[in-house]
């Protein structure tokens, strides 16, 4: 399993906009390009954090230099303009090979 660790700061009064437009976004990416899915944090500074898991480094690099495009316009739109702040050219604050998973997903 592989993982790509993103974050966005967001305008005051956005974040609902900007969650639904995330939570919309992650189901369209799971469908075209086959992510295991996300987790949407909020750091104490404010910034979003999402944890996205990937079958493998490959799967994630095809989407990623695909820039993760679907055809929901109106979803792309609602997320890009209600992020105010990115890393430098939309890149992940960390890309990460799993090799032990503790998680408890029955709950």
């Amino acid at each position: 399993m592989f993982v790509a660790v993103y974050w966005w700061r967001v305008a005051p009064g956005k974040e609902e906009q900007f969650r639904a437009a995330w939570r919309r976004g992650t189901a369209l990416i799971r469908q075209r390009y086959g992510s295991l899915g996300s987790r949407l944090h909020q750091e104490r500074d404010g910034r979003f954090v999402g944890y996205a898991e990937w079958p493998d480094e490959a799967t994630w690099q095809k989407a990623f230099d695909a820039k993760m495009v679907y055809d929901d316009r109106e979803t792309r739109a609602a997320f890009v303009d209600a992020v105010i702040e990115t890393p430098p050219n939309n890149a992940p604050a960390f890309t990460m090979t799993v090799t032990d998973d503790l998680l408890d997903r029955a709950s």
